[in-house]
């Protein structure tokens, strides 16, 4: 009888690796809030540049707008990075670098959205009817659409060009930094 040299099969409902990459997940407070400032200045400067070319940043709003892209940029790292760890692990730096990238791009955009919906409803609640009736229901589920798609089409231009160019360097960087995990031997069972 001939015996199987591979790794020896596990069980359906071993979940170890599941356990290893939540543990390698879980980013330290230094990587999470220097991260998270430095993230949110640098989108922050996007914005900045953003505004500056495309209207000489002749708007009330300058300020704002760079506080709402800093905060949702800010906000968007520490789960970002437990994100691309999680994605990443036991993978190749390739892997870590197209993690880093979606996981920083949608996570940043998605927040910062919400953070502009949240805003944006706040205004036009004064107009809104009773909490928590039919019509305060639909109210606040068009306000809602009506923030996330201005968003896409005006707060999306932020982001343009600076903001690519950080997305990759970080990108880069974070793939960079990506140790290589090996994934835990487990015994050979016969």
């Amino acid at each position: 009888m001939k015996r199987h040299k591979g790794p020896a099969p596990r069980p359906a409902n071993d979940n170890s690796d599941f356990a290893d990459r939540l543990r390698a997940a879980r980013p330290g407070w230094r990587d999470a809030i220097l991260g998270a400032i430095g993230w949110g200045a640098a989108m922050s400067l996007s914005a900045q540049l953003a505004l500056w070319l495309s209207m000489a940043a002749l708007t009330s709003h300058y300020w704002s707008l760079s506080a709402l892209v800093f905060a949702g940029a800010a906000l968007a790292w520490p789960p970002s990075l437990a994100l691309i760890r999680f994605l990443a692990f036991g993978r190749s730096r390739e892997t870590a670098f197209a993690a880093a990238f979606l996981c920083l791009s949608v996570l940043t955009i998605g927040i910062t959205a919400a953070i502009f919906a949240i805003i944006y409803r706040n205004f036009y609640a004064q107009w809104h009817g009773e909490p928590f009736t039919k019509l305060w229901l639909l109210q606040l589920a068009f306000t809602t659409a009506s923030a996330l798609y201005q968003f896409a089409v005006l707060g999306l231009r932020l982001y343009l060009p600076l903001g690519l160019a950080f997305l990759f360097g970080a990108s880069w960087l974070l793939a960079r930094s990506h140790r290589q995990e090996k994934l835990p031997s487990r015994p050979v069972v016969p």
